[in-house]
């Protein structure tokens, strides 16, 4: 099984390589972009997991080592599952 969890900063954070990427994009004459927001992707392969104990440990891993909780949001999903969970503190 695995999973994937996007880590990015809160909406109230500054983004100071989101905003470089927008001014770029404005520069090359992409005038439809709104707004850009960085983030990074963890892959994690996870093996003699149920589901249910995946569910239980992704999470709290990106809570405890991935995501700056202070700063940070993150969603994750299994890629098994179609479904993913939204989690931010």
């Amino acid at each position: 099984m695995k999973a994937r969890i996007l880590v990015a900063f809160k909406d109230s954070v500054l983004d100071p390589q989101g905003q470089a990427v927008k001014n770029a994009l404005l520069t090359l004459g992409y005038h439809a972009v709104q707004n850009v927001r960085q983030g990074k992707v963890f892959e994690l392969d996870l093996t003699g997991l149920t589901r249910d104990e995946a569910e239980r440990l992704v999470p709290e891993v990106a809570r405890k080592v991935l995501a700056n909780p202070i700063i940070e949001k993150f969603t994750w999903e299994l890629l098994s599952d179609t479904a993913a969970t939204d989690e931010t503190s």
